[in-house]
C-alpha cells in the first residue's frame, strides 16, 4: 500500500506543480494575445508578401542551408567553419526545440481568426506552438557562424530577427513561442563548443627565430616542390617560380625518392634556406633534413589536410613570400620516433620525424576515414562519426606504457600539447613546449568500448576513466603482442614493436610573417 500512495501523492504534486505555472504564465498569455491583435491591426503593405516568402523559405531550415552554402563558396577558413558550426547548431537547436520541448509543452497555436486572412499562413502547423522551431534554426545558425567571423554573424543577425518575427506576422506563434526558441537557438550554437572548440587564433604561439636570414625574392631559397600536391590542373612549381624570381625551384616528380630529392635541394650551391611545397609528409620530411643540414625551413601548404600549415600559421604563397622576404621566423618543435624489433635491438631501428602526430591502433584507421568523410561533412562531425566506426571495430593492443602493462584501443602521440581535451585532437595552441602529448584509450576496463562512444557522442570523452592523457618528455611502448604499424603525420610509416617516442633537441626555424606588421591582410571575415 505504501508505494501506492507514495504514487498517488507524487501524481497529485505533479497536478499541484502544473496548475500553479499555469496561473504564474497568465500574464505572459495575455501580453501574447495583445502584441498578436496589434500585428493583426497593422495596415496591409508590401512587407506581408515578403514575411510570407521569407517565413516558408525557412521551412526545414532551406534558408540556412543555402547560406551555408554560399559562406563555404566564399572560399575563407572562418565562413568554412562558420558554415559547418552554424549547420551543427541547427541540428541541435532542432532536436531540443521539436523532438524534446514542443511534446512536453503543448499550447495551441494563435487562432486564424486573429490576422486577417491575407497576412495568415494557410498551411498552418499542427505541432505544439512553444517553442518556435523555425527562431531556434535561425538564430542557431546566425549565432555558430558569428562564433567564427563576427562580421559575417552581424549581417546574418538581422535575417535571423526577421525570421523569428515573421512567425508572429503570419499567425503560426505567439511571441513568447519565437522568444524562447531564439535563446533557445542561440544556446545550442554556444553548445556547439563543446564538440566543435573555437581556435582562439590563426596561428599557433611560438618564440620569434632572429636569425633567420632574409630572402628578398627568394636569393637564397632552395625549394622542393611535390609535383603530386597542389591544386589540379594547376602547377605549383610555376607559381612559386613566378612569386619568387631569384629562388632555385626543384621538382620531385613520381618516382624520385623523396628524402634523396632534398639533400640534393638542400646541398645546392648558395642555399641558405630549405623550402618545400607539399603535404604534411613531405613537410616532415623536409624538417628532417633541415634539421640535419641546419637551415631555416619555408613551407608552402600544398597537400590535402596541412595541418602543419595551418598550426604555424602559413596558408598560402604569399605568406611565405613575406615571410622570407623580411627574415620572420619562429622555433618550432620536431618530434622523433625510434621504432625496432626487441631481437634486433635499437641499433636496427629507424629513426622517423613527425612534425604533426604519430599513432597505432585504430587512430591511423580513424584519421582515414576522417579524411575521407570530412569534405563532405566537416572535419569535427566526421572526426567524431570516424572514432565511432572505428571503435565499433577495433580490437585491442596489448603494450607496456612506460612499463605499465595495459591493452589499449587506440594511441595518439602529438607534437606538443593539442586543443581540446578528448581524441579528437584540433590544433596546438604552441609550437615550441619541448613536451609530447600522450592520449590513449584503455581496453582493460569493463565496457570500455561503450564507455568511450557514449563520451565521445555526449561531449566528455575526456572525463571517462578509460581515457588518459598526458604530457612527457619521452614516451616508451612496448607491444607484446608483435609489430604494429606506426603511422606518422597520417601516413603508415614504420613498423616494430618497442617503440620510442621524444623531441628533438634541436628546434627548427620556420618562416612565419609577423602579422602585427602586415595587418591589412588579416582575413576580414
Amino acid at each position: 500500500m505504501l508505494p501506492r500512495r507514495r504514487a498517488r501523492r507524487a501524481k497529485v504534486a505533479i497536478r499541484s506543480g502544473i496548475r500553479h505555472s499555469r496561473r504564474s504564465l497568465r500574464p505572459v498569455g495575455a501580453l501574447d494575445r495583445r502584441i498578436t491583435e496589434a500585428v493583426g491591426d497593422l495596415p496591409p503593405n508590401r512587407g506581408d508578401a515578403a514575411l510570407l516568402h521569407l517565413t516558408r523559405s525557412a521551412n526545414h531550415s532551406w534558408l540556412w542551408f543555402a547560406a551555408a552554402s554560399l559562406l563555404a563558396g566564399l572560399g575563407t577558413r572562418r565562413t568554412r567553419r562558420g558554415a559547418v558550426r552554424g549547420i551543427f547548431g541547427i541540428a541541435l537547436a532542432s532536436f531540443a526545440a521539436n523532438a524534446v520541448a514542443k511534446p512536453l509543452v503543448p499550447r495551441r497555436r494563435p487562432a486564424a481568426d486573429l490576422l486577417p486572412p491575407y497576412r495568415s499562413l494557410p498551411e498552418r502547423p499542427t505541432s505544439s506552438s512553444f517553442p518556435s522551431g523555425h527562431s531556434a534554426s535561425a538564430f542557431a545558425f546566425a549565432v555558430g557562424v558569428g562564433l567564427e567571423g563576427p562580421r559575417a554573424g552581424a549581417l546574418l543577425a538581422p535575417l535571423a530577427a526577421t525570421v523569428a518575427y515573421s512567425r508572429i506576422h503570419v499567425g503560426v506563434h505567439w511571441t513568447s513561442d519565437v522568444a524562447v526558441g531564439s535563446a533557445l537557438g542561440a544556446g545550442a550554437a554556444l553548445l556547439t563548443q563543446r564538440w566543435l572548440p573555437r581556435r582562439p587564433s590563426d596561428e599557433a604561439i611560438a618564440r620569434p627565430w632572429l636569425d633567420a636570414p632574409a630572402l628578398v625574392d627568394g636569393e637564397g631559397l632552395s625549394m622542393m616542390v611535390n609535383m603530386g600536391s597542389g591544386r589540379p590542373g594547376v602547377d605549383p612549381a610555376e607559381e612559386i617560380a613566378a612569386a619568387l624570381p631569384k629562388a632555385r625551384v626543384v621538382r620531385l616528380e613520381e618516382g624520385d625518392d623523396l628524402l634523396d630529392k632534398l639533400v640534393e635541394t638542400a646541398s645546392l650551391p648558395g642555399t641558405r634556406a630549405l623550402g618545400i611545397a607539399g603535404g604534411d609528409g613531405s613537410v616532415a620530411a623536409a624538417a628532417r633534413v633541415a634539421e640535419d643540414m641546419g637551415l631555416p625551413l619555408a613551407v608552402m601548404p600544398a597537400g590535402t589536410l596541412n595541418h602543419f600549415g595551418r598550426d604555424v600559421g602559413v596558408y598560402d604563397l604569399q605568406e611565405v613570400v613575406d615571410a622570407t622576404g623580411a627574415g620572420e621566423a619562429v622555433a618550432v618543435d620536431v618530434g622523433e620516433l625510434r621504432a625496432y624489433t626487441t631481437s634486433l635491438g635499437p641499433e636496427g631501428g629507424a629513426r622517423q620525424v613527425f612534425v604533426n602526430t604519430a599513432s597505432f591502433g585504430g587512430y591511423p584507421d580513424m584519421v582515414r576515414l576522417r579524411e575521407k568523410w570530412e569534405k563532405r561533412w566537416g572535419k569535427w562531425p566526421a572526426a567524431s562519426a570516424a572514432l565511432v566506426a572505428v571503435l565499433w571495430t577495433a580490437r585491442p593492443v596489448r603494450c607496456r606504457i612506460d612499463g605499465r602493462e595495459t591493452s589499449v584501443w587506440m594511441l595518439f602521440v602529438g607534437n606538443g600539447p593539442y586543443a581540446p581535451s578528448g581524441m579528437t585532437p584540433a590544433y596546438r595552441p604552441r609550437l615550441d613546449t619541448g613536451l609530447l602529448e600522450v592520449r590513449y584509450l584503455r581496453a582493460d576496463r569493463r565496457f570500455s568500448r561503450a564507455r568511450a562512444i557514449g563520451g565521445l557522442l555526449a561531449g566528455t570523452l575526456g572525463h571517462i576513466r578509460t581515457y588518459v592523457e598526458h604530457t612527457a618528455e619521452t614516451l616508451d611502448v612496448e607491444l607484446l603482442d608483435g609489430p604494429l604499424q606506426v603511422a606518422t603525420d597520417g601516413e603508415v610509416m614504420v613498423a616494430g614493436d618497442r617503440l620510442t617516442f621524444s623531441v628533438a633537441e634541436v628546434k627548427v626555424p620556420v618562416y612565419r610573417r609577423d602579422e602585427s606588421r602586415w595587418p591589412e591582410r588579416t582575413p576580414a571575415w
